[in-house]
């Protein structure tokens, strides 16, 4: 669309709404500018008031979320990612975000450049990346759609990921039919910088300069933030698939060398992602934070298709791009690093002392707007939505949980253990480069292991949990239990947990029970948060989860970011020695409520789900630290989807050939049940008074439940009696069986 065309269109509430606004948002509007906005400075408004970038829906709820804490450099929301002090002089850079619509219409390039979105808000903070995760969800893998959907954004993640040069080190898969028509695609990336070479995304400096540094503009991404992430799918989804970014990891690549040198360098003095919302967003939330304004010429902008309007130019998603507000007299020296690196590097304005946003083009003024009034915590709306307890509820916490029929218990097992959902997610890990940069100590265990080679003998553990069913059945207790899995995985490795960053991945706010669910995970989140000192850096709400038949189960996704002080005394999950003795420790309550082993024998996800004692985790996680500290074990993984015997069988898998002779009662609920706060450890015959006086001392229960044994078979009870070769083929085999049918 050219800007002849766009000037011929006419501005008035009809089109305001076309465009994802409200009918009252559009008279604030023009409350706000005291006249009627042209198009572009509509188009700006659609973007920048959409729920994706101004949180309008969710933002009254997360400020009620613990951000503080003696580690925490930044405040959540402040900069592109949260920032946590590791000490000697150095902080990891964190942040989770969400490409879920932009996915499930081209799930490859969705996937990619969601990974790529998320990557470049870590560089932009100064830190060099260091790890990536994803958390992903899709539809019961039995239709071709949801074949179609796995294959593309698995290999996106791996595609963009691989070639850029950041190893992919650990996540999650779940199926579920809720995620057939909105599938989940949870980014995580991971870097590390020096306390005193972080970047900020302020524009400081009235009368510096503004770049762009990186790639051309062009059409693809347009609305992506304000109509496609800010709706729910419907018959008109597909036609959505221009709202769709296009991404090189290559490009990249050379982004990010450049901007690393460019802020070690000093010459930037403030610098942004064009991410959502592209330079509507950049210039605008930049101005905001510094009280300042920008000054912008539209055709000075690099555009890689002719006849662009103002509107495209400004609402463009293209991928690969920075807005950086440079030292005036420091300028030709930028310029040199530029080159260096081959990355383009145009000067499009300049800061102003006004506080508005000027946009000429074509030798006019398309667009003068006051940047306070465009962002989140400026003039933006901001809404208390109603919320109301889900009418399912009733139905499903009233289940009979006592009187299930019987089942046989090693049949259940098998059918357990090869469910996608629980069965080895091999066949998409290995697609990921994991060992890049040499980093990489783990990922097989609960959480990934990365080393620190700035600070040698040190290591960051990292995780992203959430068991949507549990918050399905019970919001509040469900967004405990994601930080609680969260914690005790990081815990598992002998990493102490410190903070998180969460992606919010909902339904349509304005359905009431929709909010609800919203509202009191992100109310359980943060009380789990509180006690278990772990605080909020930042992340992502992602509303619309749904279509005209799903909508997804509520979907807080918790990555985890835990502190290894000594390399040398990380824990793995698998079995080490036959004659070891084998223990649990925490609870063991023995619930089925929301288990696979329900869904299996009824096709339900029902049921009380788990109760989450945080207080208990706490002091179990505390008792973790410990038993690695003193090396008092030689491996523990944590219990949680399939129940105990899935968690022994996995700890035998990885175990060359060890198995376990365990004495477990023969029941569903005790070989079956999900409960929270219980990790399987074993340890040395010699040590086990060690580990039950470390247990009694934080007040931590423990039952000694088998030995290690080293003829390569599971017994568990008189009802599992299996060879690990026979479990391996079910497990490993489940998911490429299916993908390859």
């Amino acid at each position: 669309m050219s800007e002849v065309d766009a000037n011929k269109i006419e501005v008035n509430e009809n089109l305001a709404v076309e465009l994802g606004l409200t009918k009252d948002e559009y008279k604030m509007i023009l409350e706000k500018i005291g006249r009627v906005p042209s198009y572009t400075e509509l188009g700006v408004y659609s973007v920048m008031w959409s729920e994706h970038c101004s949180y309008k829906n969710s933002i009254v709820e997360l400020k009620k979320l613990p951000k503080a804490g003696e580690r925490i450099l930044v405040e959540a929301g402040e900069e592109n990612a949260g920032l946590v002090d590791i000490g000697s002089g150095y902080a990891i850079a964190f942040k989770i975000e969400s490409h879920n619509h932009p996915s499930a219409i081209v799930p490859f390039e969705g996937a990619a450049t969601g990974v790529g979105g998320i990557l470049r808000d870590i560089f932009t903070m100064g830190a060099r990346p260091i790890a990536v995760l994803n958390s992903l969800r899709f539809g019961e893998l039995v239709s071709e759609r949801t074949k179609y959907l796995f294959k593309g954004v698995v290999s996106g993640i791996s595609h963009y990921g691989n070639c850029f040069g950041v190893p992919t080190v650990g996540g999650e898969v779940y199926f579920d039919k809720c995620y057939q028509d909105n599938p989940l695609v949870n980014a995580m990336a991971v870097g590390i910088v020096r306390t005193d070479k972080t970047a900020t995304a302020a524009a400081n400096g009235v009368g510096n300069p503004v770049f762009i540094i990186g790639s051309k503009t062009g059409r693809d991404g347009i609305h992506g933030a304000s109509l496609l992430a800010s709706r729910e799918f419907d018959e008109k989804t597909d036609d959505m698939r221009p709202s769709v970014q296009v991404g090189d990891p290559f490009e990249e690549k050379l982004l990010l060398e450049a901007t690393l040198e460019l802020i070690e360098a000093d010459l930037i003095t403030g610098i942004q992602d064009m991410g959502a919302a592209g330079i509507s967003c950049s210039t605008s939330e930049m101005s905001e934070k510094s009280g300042v304004g920008m000054h912008i010429d539209l055709n000075k902008v690099p555009v890689r298709e002719s006849g662009m309007s103002a509107y495209e130019i400004m609402l463009s998603e293209s991928q690969e791009r920075m807005l950086a507000v440079v030292e005036k007299e420091k300028v030709e020296q930028a310029k040199k690093i530029a080159d260096k690196w081959d990355v383009p590097f145009v000067e499009i304005g300049n800061v102003s002392d006004d506080g508005m946003i000027k946009l000429n083009y074509n030798g006019g003024q398309v667009a003068e707007l006051d940047a306070e009034s465009l962002v989140l915590g400026g003039g933006a709306p901001v809404y208390h939505r109603k919320s109301k307890r889900p009418s399912y509820l009733e139905e499903t916490n009233s289940f009979d949980l006592e009187n299930l029929p019987d089942n046989n218990l090693q049949e259940s097992f098998k059918k357990i253990i090869s469910s996608p959902t629980i069965a080895s997610k091999r066949w998409v890990f290995e697609q990921y480069d994991s060992q890049v940069r040499t980093n990489t100590v783990s990922i097989k265990g609960d959480a990934a292991v990365i080393r620190l080679k700035e600070l040698p003998g040190k290591a960051i553990a990292l995780t992203t949990d959430c068991n949507s069913r549990f918050v399905y059945l019970d919001p509040y207790s469900g967004g405990q239990a994601a930080v609680c899995e969260a914690a005790r995985n990081v815990a598992c490795v002998g990493a102490e947990p410190v903070a998180i960053t969460n992606c919010l991945n909902f339904g349509n706010p304005y359905d009431e029970e929709v909010y609800y669910t919203f509202e009191q995970s992100v109310k359980g989140m943060g009380d789990a948060c509180r006690v278990l000192k772990t605080p909020v850096t930042g992340g992502n709400v992602s509303f619309h989860n749904e279509s005209q038949k799903h909508a997804v189960f509520p979907t807080p996704t918790i990555g985890m970011l835990g502190i290894i002080d000594d390399l040398d005394k990380t824990m793995s999950s698998s079995f080490k020695n036959e004659g070891d003795v084998i223990y649990l420790i925490g609870n063991n309550r023995e619930e089925l409520g929301g288990s696979e082993y329900l869904k299996i024998l009824t096709g339900k996800i029902t049921g009380k789900p788990p109760i989450v004692n945080v207080e208990d985790e706490y002091k179990l996680i505390k008792t973790m630290l410990d038993l690695c500290k003193n090396q008092t074990i030689n491996s523990a993984h944590d219990t949680s989807e399939g129940g105990l015997s899935i968690c022994l069988a996995e700890k035998s898998l990885g175990a060359n050939g060890l198995g376990c002779d365990v004495k477990l009662e023969d029941s569903a609920k005790s070989l079956f049940g999900e409960s929270h706060g219980r990790i399987v450890v074993s340890l040395s015959p010699a040590k086990t008074e060690e580990l039950e006086s470390i247990c009694q001392s934080f007040g931590v229960n423990f039952w000694e439940i088998g030995m290690v044994a080293g003829d390569e078979k599971i017994n568990i009870g008189d009802s599992i009696k299996l060879t690990i070769s026979e479990i391996k083929e079910m497990y490993e085999g489940a998911i490429p069986n299916i993908m390859n049918k």
